[in-house]
């Protein structure tokens, strides 16, 4: 009897083979599963590398942004002649080379409450890479009302977590993080810093996890979420449970649609209206500075980020802390607010608005922008 594998294929899955829980049969499953990959960054990278790898059949990727250098220290899919490429192309690439037997199907978009349903019913199972809170919730809530299970990942700094949301009976993102967090209070991968490796280890994770259910073996991260600490080189797990209470995948659930993922998380639409502060570029911060203007500079970042890098003469106040230091600055004098991208500096400046500052500034593309400018 002739076998539903290639010649190929059972040379490239014999290990996988002669193993008792996958076998032929376990093979032909991964071969014919569908897996979404929301996310060809730091996550996405080494799930997509080892589900081809493994013989995953089909994988679809959505993502739309392009290859920037600074991706390069941990997202391991990309290489230095991809940068300025199509994400989705050069990880198609880089999967092909792995297994050309994995079909790749590429969604350059952005996921939204509009679109979010229509890719997501394409696939038996959903591998969350996303490293924002308001595509986590629209995934979540996605997988939710379609019955589709949900293996999550996140990171930052040097720290990681991961589980399995949204199998029958199971929590979902909502059941542990009800509320999204103020907007600007987290900083994200690219204001914080994560260190290159770490992604890999939750991705394999996560890439496990994807594997062990289309097989339907062992015992999946449902309602248990692991923590992983790369300085201590430790994990730890907690417990987590479906909440009856849950908005979306509760007894009595109230949100039976998507909604506005970006209004619920806080995050305001870009308008033309006009806004109390003003925005300035690195050039305008640098004539300041040559003609001897009277302002203040506050840096709102981090400590750590303070002691690698600063501007001359900024004054250091974490954004978590402006609100109870409003005494330190004095609200009739210019004040310049920077961070490292100009996100959570724009938050600062609303909270100093708010208190009656009358001058405030927010340093467009902060220091990132400042560093690559003409310094005075």
């Amino acid at each position: 009897m002739e076998s539903p594998l290639s010649r190929e294929e059972l040379l490239r899955y014999s290990r996988h083979l002669i193993l008792p829980e996958v076998g032929l049969e376990g093979q032909l499953k991964l071969k014919s599963a569908r897996v979404l990959l929301v996310g060809a960054g730091g996550l996405g990278s080494p799930t997509a590398l080892y589900l081809a790898a493994s013989g995953v059949g089909t994988l679809g990727i959505v993502d739309f942004d392009a290859v920037d250098l600074t991706n390069l220290h941990r997202q391991v899919i990309h290489g230095t002649s991809d940068v300025g490429r199509s994400k989705l192309d050069s990880a198609a690439e880089a999967i092909h080379e792995v297994n050309p037997n994995v079909q790749v199907i590429k969604h350059e978009t952005l996921l939204t409450s509009e679109n979010a349903l229509d890719i997501l019913s394409g696939y038996d199972l959903v591998v969350d890479g996303t490293d924002n809170f308001p595509t986590r919730y629209l995934v979540n809530d996605a997988c939710v009302l379609l019955g589709k299970t949900n293996v999550y990942g996140s990171i930052f700094r040097f720290d990681g977590q991961a589980t399995v949301f949204c199998a029958p009976g199971g929590p979902c993102y909502r059941c542990l993080y009800p509320e999204p967090p103020p907007p600007g209070m987290v900083p994200s991968c690219a204001e914080g810093g994560v260190l290159g490796v770490l992604p890999g280890i939750i991705g394999l994770i996560q890439a496990t996890e994807a594997v062990k259910l289309i097989l339907g073996v062992g015992e999946p991260l449902i309602g248990r979420l692991v923590l992983y600490d790369a300085l201590a080189m430790s994990f730890r797990e907690l417990k987590i449970r479906r909440d009856p209470a849950c908005p979306i995948c509760g007894d009595l659930p109230s949100i039976s649609a998507l909604i506005d993922y970006n209004q619920f998380c806080g995050i305001k639409p870009i308008t033309n209206e006009p806004v109390a502060y003003h925005e300035i570029e690195s050039s305008t911060l640098n004539a300041m500075f040559q003609s001897g203007e009277d302002f203040v500079l506050l840096d709102v970042r981090e400590p750590d980020e303070f002691e690698v890098s600063r501007i001359p003469g900024s004054i250091l106040i974490p954004l978590g802390d402006v609100p109870n230091r409003l005494n330190e600055l004095n609200p009739s004098t210019k004040t310049v607010v920077h961070c490292r991208s100009g996100m959570r500096s724009a938050k600062a400046c609303e909270i100093l608005i708010a208190a009656g500052f009358g001058d405030v500034s927010n340093l467009k593309g902060g220091i990132l922008d400042w560093m690559q400018s003409e310094q005075p």
